[in-house]
């Protein structure tokens, strides 16, 4: 049977099952510690193997309990081992299987922290030997002392990292002799040294010595102090530069416990070791709840730009499909909305996606893609497209603004607010015809342009939805039983609050709408707040636990609007994300997706 890999303790282990952290737990001194070594036949961790056991239990530099005994493997013992070790086969012929040891070196074990030197190799044959004889490994934290002394020791001071090297450097009561009892009292010294070096890391904690036995690079041991005095509360956290320049904004349910996660082994990202390096301090901003740390976040990044942020940096940078207002209006990607009547499509968030789903409402509708500014009275030379018959000319007047209106602009105006199905069944049907003729990668096109297009107008009619309500109050129960409370005006977090528990929550909320937020809007779907914020609320409000307490207006969806084709989104996404030739098959599902919706 595979073994699973032997993986070194993390800090998350430290947490209890409420996610409290147990001070007696993480402090060094009150820490009890079984200081384990095992001697073996020298094979594979498969069960078996054991010859000697070995472990000590000590807390605080006292010794608690021992335990040692021999073990009989079951299988001949190689001479080299014989040589190595002094253990014959005479000893170990009366000696107790481990399956008759094991139970009570489990028990040992209860409640301790196992300490080894080379902790893989003797938890890989303990944890082989629960599995054999039908024991569930313990899952206790372990911490290995040959990890630590790569790291606390320089090559000038001890020349390798054996534990006869480290006894001898520590000036150990008893030096390892390659039996159990004897080594494992080596380690306990060895152990006791290492400590009290560490002091000198400022590593204080089981949950910093396991840290610190692992790979973490000098700049963030050496920067790790920025994680001091953080609290343990929701909210967000800022990396500043020497000029209190932002350099990153994060968030996080526990500020601490995050913070302390970049100066870890679990950090890998380059980029991120860059910024350790240059911030000198961390600023923490404490929230009421994780959905106003979500929102300060943005706003945050938005306001600053922090250079090692990636996302949410330039929400001013969407942009947006207008229709123009004229006789025969035309589809333009334009940065910023206009308090007029025309009809938006939006926000993308690059113009690249602008026109996929532009160029999918030119599949759908006979609307005209030049940029000419067209008369009523005189005509224009018509262009190639109307000559292949992609365009109605209204150039020449081959089509009065009248039905140009109604056959053009009007499906791509009511999808905008209502319903979108003449672009679906239009976009559909020219799916069908291409895979009917085994075009299929013409029909893969297409399907992208609706899938653009449909992911746009969804997006807008929910957006809308929220932000179209001038107050809503809410609440949520939170883990510790109180109330977490947001206001949000047109789609803008207006206040967020948190009611203490067994309290009643009404003073706590209508203290949150008395110091909320004015809120002026703006035209469009997205009128105070960004687009990414006014989602994360929407994402807020619809867990299931979430209640409405209050409204200004009804908040409601078009009946026959584009929420209605979310499964046939859904569904097409994942069709185009599939890294396979089936477009057959994914445009003729979809198809029939879009017959069932319109019954």
């Amino acid at each position: 049977m595979a073994q699973p890999a032997y993986v070194q303790g993390t800090l998350d282990t430290l947490l209890s099952a409420d996610g409290s952290v147990d001070p007696a737990a993480l402090s060094l001194r009150d820490t009890t510690f079984v200081v384990l070594d095992l001697e073996t036949t020298g094979g594979a961790p498969d069960g078996g193997g054991i010859t000697e056991i070995g472990a000590v239990k000590v807390r605080a530099g006292e010794e608690l309990g021992v335990l040692g005994t021999l073990v009989n493997p079951g299988e001949r013992i190689p001479p080299f081992i014989t040589v190595l070790t002094g253990i014959t086969e005479a000893m170990l012929a009366p000696a107790p299987p481990i399956e008759a040891v094991l139970p009570s070196l489990l028990e040992f074990l209860r409640g301790a922290v196992l300490v080894a030197h080379n902790a893989p190799y003797d938890v890989g044959f303990l944890k082989a030997a629960c599995a054999r004889h039908g024991h569930p490994w313990p899952q206790v934290r372990v911490l290995d002392t040959a990890a630590l002394a790569r790291r606390a020791l320089t090559k000038d001071e001890v020349p390798n990292r054996k534990l006869g090297t480290l006894a001898q450097f520590f000036r150990a009561a008893v030096q390892p002799t390659h039996r159990a009892l004897d080594d494992a009292r080596a380690t306990v010294d060895v152990l006791h040294g290492l400590i009290e070096r560490l002091g000198s890391y400022k590593v204080h904690t089981l949950g910093d010595a396991i840290e610190f036995a692992k790979a973490v690079t000098p700049t963030q041991r050496r920067q790790r102090h920025l994680a001091d005095g953080l609290p343990h509360v929701p909210g967000v956290y800022v990396f500043r530069a020497a000029d209190e320049r932002p350099l990153y904004v994060g968030t996080s349910v526990d500020i601490a416990t995050r913070v302390r996660s970049y100066f870890t082994a679990s950090e890998k990202r380059a980029r991120m070791s860059e910024m350790i390096g240059a911030a000198v301090r961390v600023e923490a901003v404490e929230c009421a709840h994780s959905l106003e740390a979500e929102v300060r976040e943005l706003r945050l990044i938005a306001a600053h730009a922090p250079p090692y942020n990636r996302r949410s940096k330039y929400p001013e940078r969407v942009v947006w499909l207008k229709l123009t207002a004229e006789a025969y209006p035309r589809l333009s990607v334009v940065r910023s909305l206009a308090d007029d009547d025309a009809a938006y499509l939006g926000p993308f968030s690059s113009r690249r996606t602008a026109e996929l789903a532009a160029a999918g409402v030119y599949d759908a509708v006979p609307l005209r893609q030049c940029t000419h500014k067209l008369s009523v009275k005189t005509r224009t030379p018509a262009c190639a497209l109307a000559e292949l018959g992609r365009c109605p000319a209204p150039c020449e007047h081959e089509i009065t603004p009248e039905e140009y209106a109604h056959r053009a602009a009007l499906p791509f105006r009511t999808a905008t607010y209502g319903d979108p199905q003449p672009l679906v069944d239009a976009l559909l049907a020219r799916i069908e015809a291409l895979s009917d003729r085994q075009r299929y990668e013409e029909a893969a096109v297409i399907r992208s342009r609706l899938v653009a297009l449909l992911r746009a107008t969804v997006r807008m009619q929910r957006l809308g939805a929220l932000t179209g309500i001038s107050e809503l109050v809410a609440a949520r129960r939170n883990d510790a039983y109180g109330w977490e409370i947001v206001v949000v005006r047109h789609g803008r977090l207006a206040a967020a609050a948190t009611s203490p528990p067994r309290l009643h929550p009404r003073p706590t909320l209508d203290m949150a709408r008395a110091t909320a937020e004015t809120v002026l809007t703006g035209p469009g779907p997205v009128p105070a707040a960004s687009a990414e914020e006014t989602e994360r609320i929407l994402a807020w409000l619809e867990r299931p636990d979430t209640r409405l307490v209050e409204t200004s207006g009804d908040w409601v969806s078009p009946a026959r609007g584009a929420a209605r084709f979310t499964t046939l989104l859904t569904r097409a996404e994942a069709a185009a994300s599939r890294r396979d030739s089936s477009v057959r098959s994914s445009v003729t599902d979809r198809s029939d997706d879009a017959r069932s919706l319109r019954l």
